[in-house]
């Protein structure tokens, strides 16, 4: 079913009655929300169930799936230490860390919900931090909102009304994004509504208008407002929703991209004359993809880790790129460089450390496997290969795979059977051998014990010694491991 946006200065058509019935029903699913309610109403207040709650209990209803709003946010015209009254004896707990911003939180019966008077804020569009104003209003309170689909609200009066002046179930139905009034406004006032554009297009399947578009384009540099962990949480965001593609084009489309991941943009690269590299762009896209794809037949949870190495495990190609001689162009070293640089956007963007080491380890490993060729690794490079990927080697696996590309079948079935291959070795010798902690044959203690030496430097590198030759030959009996020892020390010594 599709719906046309009211034409400008035009009211939005009224709510179909099935809507109200529907949403009514939705919100008498939750007591709390009919207790809230009440109590709200019975002190001369209004209580309305807004944005985000609303837009996901209309989807869930559409979809067949009606059930308790997920997310309770709540709005009112009491000001905040009247809604504390409220609460006072009925909420488990509040706080009121965004008392400031007007938001209550409270715990009732196991429920968090967010209540917040009714906003009418100026922004001094030099930062994204508005001046707080209350309200009186609902539908300017609504108004101030980003996307219509996040400015509609039901009433927890009796009547159980849909509030939606700007055309918002429309467009939740025809799947479109479109902001309550201008675009620019909207965004000059926050910029970070751009990025939650981009997200909208992954979690809500929305298509944004072109006056959206239009102004995200000729906007994108005032995402420099905003700070790095407010743009880095807004990209996982993205990134953890069941396919973020078209998502991610519009990012770099828009030229979003070029302020918060300019690596990613530049993987636009120019093909060359005789085509001997792939777009390394779409190829990027198309790995995140087929990581997308193992990782949910795996059955596991969204994996940040293995998305932000699919897509980012490519963008030392455009520093190292070089034409060599009958048309051929190179890429060498580019997972070293590429290491260098995921390190350091992420670091810019704020990733917390032990996410930034796995995407920066990942980039850095994910070339090791086209080593292998047809299987001629020894078993030593089969246990460096799994000693170098850690814990890291089930998500090194999901990226070497969906690394390939390739639209030649027959050269997709053999690297596939190739991988296969190493996969099979890998878990030959792990039976055989603890591969998931390869130690030296001795410990420290015997390494002082035959050498005659205290801890210090020398312990370090004659158990760097011993672990060198654990990898080069599997596990030692103790006698052998010590005679190597000695015969290295006295080497050493000599």
């Amino acid at each position: 079913m599709s719906a046309q946006p009211p034409p400008p200065g035009h009211p939005p058509p009224p709510v179909p009655a099935a809507v109200q019935a529907t949403v009514r029903e939705l919100v008498d699913l939750s007591p709390v929300l009919t207790e809230l309610g009440r109590r709200f109403t019975a002190a001369g207040f209004q209580a309305h169930l807004v944005g985000g709650s609303v837009r996901d209990a209309l989807l869930a209803a559409g979809a067949g799936s009606p059930g308790v709003p997920g997310d309770l946010d709540v709005t009112t015209d009491a000001r905040p230490e009247q809604t504390l009254e409220l609460l006072r004896g009925w909420a488990s707990s509040t706080w009121n860390t965004g008392i400031a911003f007007g938001t209550i939180g409270a715990e009732v019966r196991g429920l968090p919900v967010e209540i917040t008077t009714f906003r009418a804020d100026r922004y001094d569009r030099e930062s994204r931090n508005p001046e707080v104003a209350w309200g009186d209003s609902l539908h300017d309170d609504l108004a101030r909102r980003d996307f219509t689909v996040n400015a509609m609200a039901v009433s927890l009066g009796p009547d159980r009304t849909v509030t939606d002046p700007f055309g918002g179930l429309g467009d939740l139905l025809a799947r479109r994004l479109r902001t309550p009034g201008s675009a620019a406004d909207s965004f000059a006032d926050d910029p970070l509504r751009m990025l939650r554009a981009v997200r909208f297009v992954a979690q809500l399947d929305l298509t944004p208008g072109d006056d959206v578009v239009a102004a995200m384009t000729g906007m994108h540099g005032e995402l420099a407002r905003i700070t790095a962990e407010r743009v880095q949480h807004e990209l996982s965001r993205t990134l953890l929703n069941p396919d973020p593609r078209a998502a991610l084009e519009l990012f770099v489309s828009t030229g979003l991209a070029d302020v918060v991941l300019p690596e990613l943009s530049a993987l636009r690269m120019e093909i060359d004359e005789h085509h001997q590299h792939k777009d390394v762009y779409v190829h990027s896209l198309t790995v995140l993809d087929r990581a997308i794809a193992l990782e949910q037949a795996a059955g596991g949870p969204p994996d940040l880790v293995l998305r932000l190495a699919a897509l980012l495990h490519d963008i030392g190609k455009p520093a190292t790129r070089r034409h060599e001689a009958r048309g051929r162009v190179s890429f060498h070293h580019h997972e070293v460089v590429g290491a260098k640089l995921v390190r350091k956007r992420l670091l810019a963007l704020r990733y917390p450390k032990d996410v930034v080491e796995a995407v920066a380890r990942l980039t850095f490993l994910h070339l090791r496997f086209h080593g292998y060729g047809r299987g001629e690794w020894t078993d030593s490079a089969v246990r460096r290969y799994v000693t170098d990927a850690g814990d890291l080697l089930p998500r090194l696996n999901k990226l070497v795979r969906s690394d390939c590309t390739t639209r030649n079948q027959r050269r997709a079935a053999q690297l596939a059977a190739t991988y296969d291959s190493l996969e099979q070795r890998i878990a030959e010798l792990s039976a055989a051998e603890d591969l998931a902690r390869v130690r030296p044959d001795l410990d420290g203690n015997r390494i002082m014990e035959l050498l005659g030496v205290p801890p210090g430097p020398d312990v370090g590198r004659a158990w760097r010694f011993l672990k060198e030759l654990r990898l080069e030959r599997g596990p030692l009996d103790p006698e052998v491991a010590e005679a190597e020892l000695l015969a290295w020390w006295a080497a050493r010594d000599s």
